[in-house]
């Protein structure tokens, strides 16, 4: 086949999960379910901590910027989704396919940051808990989003400019729901090998400064806990950081899923199915997570469907 520029590839095929036409329906039944809840989810967090003083706090500040974030990652790749399941179209433009590829990383990597910059919040809180206020304060805690929101639109425009480098052949057929870049590598019909290497040292580099942060965050906070002599006390501490280690435990967790389904697994499909856990479970489930483990949220959505009711 000839390969052809990328320039002149107009549009791509998403196969989806399934191209049986009998399975779309339920498809389409499933994802939507999904993307209702976690819309629902995150908006009533985010609504939650606006209309509560009581979490007037950075912990929930950066709690609804995890929520807004949530949507914005689930709603990349979803909402295309659902319409081309119900109508039985499958393909994407050229152009569509790189802003949607550049908003999954900018939100995902926005992600990542978030769950870093919310373990040294916790790390303040439980090892300098008189100093909390102080260091926390209104101004730090808006740095800390924008320098995050800086840093992933960086990372996410790095990976956009590499896909677009690429040439394709004729065959532009995704075995995904989305324009899944491990995918898009695999169909092109140029030597991939140094983009590989680059994404490969990018994604090294934007995935393990935050993983670090939280590991070094959590060493302190257990060397501080252990030094609590109450066992109520050491209770306390862990349950304060539970929700939050839960939610890094599922996002990684699931990224390592993707990442390991496609270098080592040859099945495409389960590639695909580990990226709906990905992007669809794992922002569904970040709000229950937060929500069932946490009274002030609890509280928090009594006093707010009590004024609503």
């Amino acid at each position: 086949m000839e390969p052809q520029n990328l320039t002149h590839v107009s549009e791509f095929l998403l196969l989806g999960l399934s191209e049986d036409p009998g399975q779309q329906p339920v498809l389409f039944g499933i994802f939507l379910s999904m993307y209702l809840v976690t819309m629902a989810g995150n908006l009533f967090i985010i609504v939650a901590v606006i209309s509560d003083r009581h979490l007037y706090t950075p912990m929930y500040f950066f709690l609804s910027s995890l929520s807004i974030t949530d949507i914005g990652f689930i709603s990349t790749t979803v909402p295309k989704a659902l319409v081309n399941t119900h109508t039985y179209q499958r393909d994407i433009s050229y152009l569509g396919c790189l802003i949607q590829l550049s908003f999954l990383y900018l939100f995902a990597c926005l992600d990542s940051l978030l769950l870093m910059v919310m373990a040294y919040d916790r790390f303040v809180a439980i090892c300098h808990p008189l100093h909390y206020p102080v260091i926390m304060s209104p101004r730090l805690c808006g740095l800390l989003v924008l320098v995050s929101i800086f840093i992933s639109f960086f990372d996410s425009q790095l990976h956009c400019m590499m896909v677009s480098q690429l040439t394709f052949c004729t065959d532009v057929e995704i075995p995904s729901f989305f324009c899944d870049p491990p995918q898009l590598f695999n169909l092109a019909c140029s030597n991939t090998s140094t983009n590989t290497m680059l994404i490969y040292l990018i994604g090294a580099i934007f995935a393990g400064i935050p993983i670090s942060g939280i590991l070094f965050s959590y060493t302190r906070i257990l060397s501080s806990i252990l030094r609590v002599p109450s066992s109520g006390g050491k209770y306390k501490a862990f349950f304060t950081c539970g929700s939050h280690l839960s939610v890094v435990c599922l996002f990684y967790g699931t990224a390592a899923g993707v990442y390991l389904s496609s270098t080592v697994s040859p099945s495409l499909r389960k590639g695909a199915v580990a990226s709906v856990m990905f992007t669809v479970v794992t922002p569904m489930l970040n709000p229950f997570i937060y929500s069932l483990r946490n009274t002030d949220i609890k509280k928090a959505l009594q006093r707010l469907l009590s004024r609503i009711s």
